[in-house]
Parts: structure tokens; C-alpha cells; sequence
């Protein structure tokens, strides 16, 4: 029996045994595709990780950086101007068809060391009610709304700068008054 037990003759199963089956190509893949996945996964938690502590550093715990002045640097210090006020209330109508009537109390504003700008104005006041009647009346009550306010003064800002005054400039417009009122 030995002589058989050497030679391997007889069929036991221990012979079975130790022949390797060979593996199939899903079996040979899986363990290689799970490792390319555990390698992704550890990658992106790693990257992730140094991302929030380097954004966490630099914003030194989520406190802005940033700080908004109050008063902008670049803004500079608005400049004071003379006043004329000696053009007074003018009342007029709209240009519309069931006109409105309009009363103003008009401000011009000047360069504070122009003296021939308070000569020429005061020389012109009648040209400027005048003016301010004109303009007024050729305009329409929609035209005078409040939202408009703007675009009115600096209208009259230039139209008062090219076609009125000669040496003077007028630098702002305020309205101590301005009513527009439906007529009856």
C-alpha cells in the first residue's frame, strides 16, 4: 500500500485537492477594481480634508477679511456753494392738454469765490424767472413727477449754463418748492 500511496495510483481525493481551479475574469477584476476605488475614495476625503482646513485658515475661522469703511476714501468732501435766491415763486401751467398748474421756489447754486457769478445773476433776474417760467411751462405733468426730480435739475442746470448765463456756471439746483396741482 505504501507503494501505491508514493506513486499516487490509487484515486484518493487529497490529489483533487491541491490542483489550483483557475479563476474566472470577473473574480480577477474585482478584487483590482475595488482597490482603484478604495484609492479614489481615500483621494477625494484627503483633498476635501485640506480644502476646508485651508479655507478655515484663511478666513481665520469663518470671520470676514473684508471690512467695509464706513466713508469711502475716495469720496471726497462735497463742496459749499453760494446760494441765489432772489428769483422767488413762479407760477406757470403745463404744456398738457388740460394744463396743471406749477409754482416754484428755484435755487441756483455757485462757486463760493465767484463773485461775477452773483454780478451776472443778479444782473439777470428777470431773465431768470423768465427762464424758469419758459421751462416749466414746456413741460408736461408727467414729466414733473417726483422721480424726475433728477433729471429736471440737471436739465435746467445746463440749459441755464449754455443758453442763460454768460461767465457764471450754475453748479446745483434745489427746489425750495415745486407743486404741480390739476387745475379746475
Amino acid at each position: 500500500m505504501s507503494d501505491s500511496d508514493e506513486l499516487g495510483l490509487e484515486g484518493d481525493e487529497s490529489a483533487a485537492i491541491s490542483a489550483p481551479k483557475k479563476a474566472s475574469g470577473l473574480a480577477m477584476l474585482l478584487p483590482n477594481l475595488l482597490k482603484f476605488v478604495a484609492i479614489g475614495l481615500g483621494a477625494v476625503i484627503f483633498i476635501i480634508t485640506v480644502s476646508v482646513i485651508t479655507h478655515n485658515i484663511l478666513n481665520r475661522g469663518g470671520r470676514a477679511q473684508t471690512v467695509i469703511p464706513s466713508a469711502s476714501p475716495f469720496v471726497g468732501a462735497r463742496p459749499v456753494f453760494s446760494v441765489f435766491t432772489a428769483i422767488g415763486l413762479v407760477r406757470t401751467s403745463t404744456s398738457d392738454p388740460m394744463p396743471f398748474a406749477v409754482v416754484v421756489d428755484m435755487v441756483i447754486h455757485y462757486d463760493q469765490n465767484d463773485g461775477a457769478a452773483a454780478t451776472e445773476l443778479t444782473s439777470r433776474i428777470y431773465e431768470l424767472r423768465d427762464f424758469v417760467r419758459r421751462f416749466f411751462r414746456s413741460k408736461r405733468a408727467d414729466d414733473l413727477r417726483p422721480e424726475n426730480e433728477e433729471r429736471i435739475k440737471q436739465e435746467i442746470i445746463e440749459q441755464l449754463n449754455t443758453r442763460v448765463l454768460n461767465t457764471a456756471r450754475a453748479r446745483m439746483i434745489t427746489f425750495n418748492q415745486l407743486d404741480v396741482m390739476q387745475m379746475q
